[in-house]
């Protein structure tokens, strides 16, 4: 028999002529398919095909640490509208290479190593069992619709024909999610675990042996899709558009559409045309801009932040050991959760004892639930509570590396928490404050170190939101803005940083979303189409919805600051468009947001939201008839054009970071890739957005003029 050594493709037969076959890319820590992979791939196949009477079976497993990745992200990113036909043709000859292998007439065993996602699950899927290890963090997965895409090389048309076509949506295609080697193995996406990484080889061998006519279960006479028969099945495939249409408060994504489209019409018919049919749905997608944006943000944005695109270089790592969490209500309880899980001792201070054993009750009731739902360990639980200390003694602080002040947003509150802590932390210990408005500067001013004052904007609830904004004072150094970001990793936060101004970025940028929804109620615009023009768009809540749960008088302490700070600069103190609402809802109507009863929203005696206050039409007027497509527009560009401000006046470092930050803190609409791609992204390109711009300027006022874009502004990473 003919040795058949490709770059990527090691192949080594035994004496029992089974063949096992290592992928290991060259050069690349991953094997990803490439087309150079994907060439190979073919090659291989067909040789497999020439010699099977030869061999009695094959095993695919990898050097790697992991298994095998997906595509190729840096040539789907770059697909338009005139790569439909090349991207049909590269996804049927994956297809055909994988029916070749499935059909094989030898059985053939996936090794999982490691990890499996996208392209490099799919491949797995098609090998008549997969095999993998439990001493290593597997994950298996097909995350396509993160990127705005469905997984094209079989995935929806094997995954519904392995667990059944309501399973598969459910719990594969449309969540996206990577699920560990046990979850998968009782979903039944993979087939076995072996305990030690050692065994692999000898359990796909031995699975070989004892299945000699193995054959995937769609290729067997008589076979039907799991619940295929059940009678229910119709109905509930019907009800799913709107079920998910409910659940993300807006029209399903191009995504979402192609991949229960090509799951239901798949499944009747045979497997072939089946393929073809995903095929078809997936080259849709990839031409369109939604899956170029996600891939630009869910990819190349967020991965250069992980790799430590704006860590400053020179300062070694460096894990926190001792952190002190000043302020125990919730965002502080929070902090002080996640910190625990880092393998750090926690001292949460309060100047009440009280108040600081309830924040760490709010930890305790996490980590139950956690434990009662069979996702953490009861001895983590312990462990992670007993990293906690709750205290009402600044002395407490004592030898801390680092402070995170999380009080009520009132500078002097701050300064004063400030003030009684620094004397007892550790000499070189990073100070940093949870606010979301307040100007660092301002606050470094009250300890004996400025360069050591940094920010630290969390956002609730703490333990589950992954965003961490980093603030960069005046005088802050980067040896500090190195170990910030440094912690933001050790307690598993996505860390972007901007630079210092009042509201810094998220803030700003979320406050003047909201502002333009009130100016709407204000101007008559009925409250009921301003929130479903928002949530149509993809926002997750409401901005009226979202004014009550952060409080219309909060809302307004913070617009009154700003403006008294923007008269002591001698800058433009014009007061924002939803002012005259907010004052009239608190002054006249009593409404003050959620936790007061009653704001644009009713809410029961459990808080829970009833509907739309309905004095609304009368306190403000009811004038209905505005396109929603034209109060869409000015949500979008509200947000869009502060954005560029901050780009502007250089509060934003790079655009990469403006974009995940938007997606990932504040809810920006995730097709468009985040606030600043948007631009690009937006039909005629920037120039059009610029008129459209100008055009709402002349028609709401200044705030909708586009800034010039500041030259020092790091450009888009990923295009």
């Amino acid at each position: 028999m003919s040795s058949h050594q490709h770059p990527s493709f090691h192949w080594a037969l035994d004496q029992n002529r089974i063949v096992t076959v290592t992928m290991d890319t060259p050069g690349k820590s991953v094997n990803a398919m490439s087309a150079d992979f994907l060439d190979q791939f073919s090659a291989l196949v067909d040789h497999l095909v020439e010699i099977r009477t030869e061999i009695s079976g094959v095993i695919l497993t990898s050097a790697k640490k992991t298994f095998c990745a997906g595509g190729d992200l840096d040539a789907l990113a770059t697909r338009g509208p005139d790569d439909i036909e090349a991207s049909t043709a590269d996804l049927r000859r994956f297809h055909r290479d994988t029916r070749l292998l499935e059909t094989l007439g030898r059985p053939v065993v996936a090794a999982l190593n490691g990890t499996a996602l996208g392209g490099g699950f799919e491949l797995a899927l098609s090998c008549h069992h997969r095999i993998t290890v439990g001493d290593r963090p597997v994950r298996v997965g097909l995350p396509e619709i993160t990127f705005g895409l469905l997984p094209g090389g079989g995935g929806t048309v094997r995954t519904a024909r392995l667990i059944g076509l309501l399973a598969a949506l459910d719990s594969v295609l449309l969540p996206g999610r990577a699920v560990d080697a046990r979850t998968a193995l009782s979903a039944g996406l993979i087939d076995e675990i072996v305990d030690d990484s050692a065994d692999l080889l000898a359990a796909a061998t031995a699975w070989i042996e004892q299945h000699p006519d193995a054959a995937q279960p769609w290729d067997r006479p008589g076979y039907r899709i799991p619940g295929s028969d059940s009678p229910a099945l119709a109905g509930a495939i019907s009800a799913l558009p709107a079920v998910l249409r409910k659940q993300s408060r807006g029209p399903l994504s191009p995504a979402t559409r192609n991949i229960i489209a090509a799951c239901v019409e798949g499944s009747r018919v045979d497997i072939d045309t089946a393929l073809a049919i995903e095929s078809r749905y997936f080259a849709e997608l990839a031409a369109g801009t939604e899956s170029s944006n996600l891939i630009a943000a869910e990819f190349f944005d967020r991965r250069s932040i992980l790799a430590g695109a704006n860590r400053p270089t020179g300062y070694p790592e460096r894990r926190a050991t001792r952190i002190v969490v000043a302020g125990a209500g919730m965002m502080g309880a929070g902090i002080a959760l996640v910190c625990a899980q880092a393998d750090t001792d926690v001292v949460l201070y309060d100047v009440d004892l009280t108040t600081a054993e309830r924040g760490k009750d709010y930890s305790r009731k996490v980590f139950d639930r956690r434990v009662d739902s069979g996702k953490l360990a009861p001895e983590d639980r312990t462990t992670y509570l007993d990293a906690i200390r709750p205290t009402a003694d600044p002395a407490d602080a004592a030898g801390a590396d680092v402070l995170i002040e999380a009080v009520f947003e009132d500078p002097a509150v701050k300064q004063r928490v400030l003030a009684s802590l620094t004397d007892h932390l550790a000499a070189d210990a990073v100070i940093a404050s949870n606010t979301s408005t307040i100007p660092i500067t301002d606050l470094a001013a009250s300890v004996p170190d400025p360069s050591r004052f940094i920010g630290t904007h969390f956002f609730s609830p703490v333990d589950k939101m992954e965003l961490l904004e980093i603030v960069v004072g005046e005088q802050t150094s980067d040896a500090t803005l190195a170990r910030a970001i440094d912690l933001a990793r050790q307690i598993g936060k996505l860390p972007v940083v901007v630079n210092d101004s009042r509201g810094f970025f998220t803030s700003r940028v979320i406050t003047a979303f909201v502002d333009e929804a009130v100016a709407m109620v204000g101007e008559g615009i009925p409250a009921a189409s301003v929130e479903q023009a928002a949530t149509q768009l993809g926002y997750p809540v409401g901005p009226l919805a979202l004014v009550d749960e952060i409080s219309l008088t909060l809302t307004r302490t913070i617009r009154d600051e700003t403006l008294r700070a923007r008269r002591a600069a001698g800058e433009d103190p014009t007061p924002p468009p939803s002012m005259a609402v907010i004052d009239s809802m608190i002054d006249t109507h009593s409404r003050h947001g959620r936790a007061a009863g009653g704001g644009f929203y009713d809410y029961d005696d459990t808080g829970r939201r009833v509907g739309l206050w309905p004095g609304l039409g009368s306190a403000f007027g009811s004038t209905p008839g505005t396109p929603l497509a034209d109060l869409q527009e000015r949500l979008l560009f509200a947000e869009v054009i502060e954005a560029r401000r901050c780009q502007t006046e250089g509060v934003l470092r790079s655009a990469a970071e403006g974009n995940v930050a938007s997606l990932v803190g504040i809810g920006f609409p995730r097709w468009t890739g985040g606030v600043l791609r948007f631009i690009d992204s937006y039909d005629g390109g920037p120039a059009a957005f610029e008129e459209r711009a100008r055009e709402l300027s002349q028609i709401h006022g200044p705030r909708f003029v586009p800034p010039t874009p500041h030259e020092g502004t790091v450009e888009l990473i990923g295009g």
